[in-house]
């Protein structure tokens, strides 16, 4: 006998992921089923006299084409149609739904959220935590709401993955009411490379991530730390903003908070110059003179002493982040380096890992110094007790899954 029943329609998995920013558009259109990108592209220059648009695709026969062009005076309804328009060059391919990454989700949001015009007004409410981004990617939803009023379209937070947090790790020790009326609290933010890089750390030592102790560690020019706990982050470095934690290619990260105070009485700054200055002039910056890593080790190897300082500084922090997050974990499965300097400075991983023997690392210097091009590679020692890994991140792919599995309902 043959089965009558039609052929159950395979579920689409082409998923566009948007990052809007202030002046710039980042997007990927990703297929899942090969997790193969078929179209990425960067807008620079919104809001500007002129802007560019660079893109990249897979065509028909399989090859990789390119093509750049300018914006006169762009928006972001401009930009947005230049994307449309980069789309219909792949023709038969479009996406299934769209992923926008949003910086700050405060309390409200701790999973990925299908868009509508009241989640659109809570974003909005939020963007006095994040007055830098927020807006930003708020006219980024509108715009691809406006191109793409059929498509469904889900909000990915970058705080969503640390609102497991305890209250006695996301508290300050601050009056009541500054949490009660103003949220004044850790929020922690880089939640999507966290989650991804997690998410690979258990695939690669073959166990459930639920029965893992992490510490991920995010090295970039933004650098924050994690504590994740059987899949759940129960800390993070990052606080109330990015500025928090570690040291940064141009933040400071912790610091005194009478600090600023002090600099204000004694240099006449506004409170604007001041967070200008520890935000945009610090980390590396303001010891080294550039935020670049690559140029501050390169001064370091020449003999330039605050460099070499700003080296000691940058991984002394981390080292007691991870003796600090061991501490809170009670066990540790294994420490993840990830982002653009923990995946690619051996030198940075070393002084990370060096005289920590007593805790279970021991980082094995030929490994670490060999120039590896696997997604996931092992960096610790045959006598080191905790594996150490170096891990890609890839937050469009990640953002890409949870879209998919937010909207797997009304396919």
């Amino acid at each position: 006998m043959t089965n009558s029943k039609p052929a159950k329609k395979p579920k689409p998995t082409i998923i566009l992921v948007i990052n809007s920013g202030s002046s710039t558009i980042k997007y990927q259109l990703l297929e899942l089923a090969t997790e193969s990108v078929l179209l990425k592209g960067l807008i620079e220059g919104i809001g500007q006299q002129q802007g560019s648009h660079h893109y990249q695709w897979i065509d028909e026969a399989g090859l990789q084409q390119e093509n750049e062009i300018t914006l006169d005076q762009p928006n972001y309804v401009d930009s947005f149609t230049a994307i449309a328009k980069a789309l219909s060059e792949l023709q038969s391919v479009q996406p299934s739904a769209i992923g926008h990454r949003v910086v700050h989700g405060g309390e409200q949001f701790s999973k990925p959220t299908l868009i509508d015009a009241d989640i659109l007004t809570s974003i909005e409410q939020l963007s006095t935590l994040a007055p830098l981004h927020n807006p930003a990617n708020i006219l980024g939803i509108k715009a691809c709401l406006a191109l793409y009023p059929a498509i469904p379209q889900v909000a990915i937070f970058d705080t969503a993955f640390h609102q497991s947090m305890p209250d006695y790790a996301y508290r300050y020790a601050v009056p009541e009411s500054w949490y009660r009326d103003y949220g004044i609290r850790r929020y922690g933010f880089h939640g999507t490379s966290h989650h991804y890089v997690a998410n690979k750390a258990a695939d690669y030592l073959n166990k459930p991530l639920e029965t893992l102790n992490l510490i991920s560690l995010h090295l970039g020019n933004g650098a924050s730390a994690a504590a994740i706990q059987q899949g759940q982050c129960i800390d993070t470095s990052m606080g109330f903003t990015p500025l928090e934690g570690l040291m940064m290619g141009t933040r400071c990260g912790d610091i005194d908070p009478s600090i600023p105070l002090y600099i204000e009485q004694v240099t006449n700054n506004n409170s604007h110059q001041v967070s200008q200055q520890l935000n945009n002039d610090s980390g590396l910056k303001g010891i080294a003179g550039t935020q670049d890593m690559r140029e501050v080790i390169k001064a370091s190897e020449a003999g330039d002493k605050a460099s070499e300082l700003a080296i000691n500084m940058y991984c002394y922090r981390i080292k007691k982040v991870i003796g600090a997050y061991i501490a809170a974990l009670g066990s540790l499965d294994a420490i993840i380096f990830t982002g653009g300097i923990g995946e690619n400075s051996a030198m940075i991983r070393q002084r990370c890992c060096d005289k920590m023997d007593t805790l279970g690392i021991d980082i094995d210097s030929q490994l670490n110094a060999q120039a590896n091009e696997s997604d996931v590679f092992t960096i610790n020692s045959a006598q080191g007790k905790i594996p150490l890994l170096v891990i890609k991140t890839n937050e469009e792919l990640q953002i890409a899954y949870e879209v998919a599995r937010k909207t797997d309902h009304l396919w």
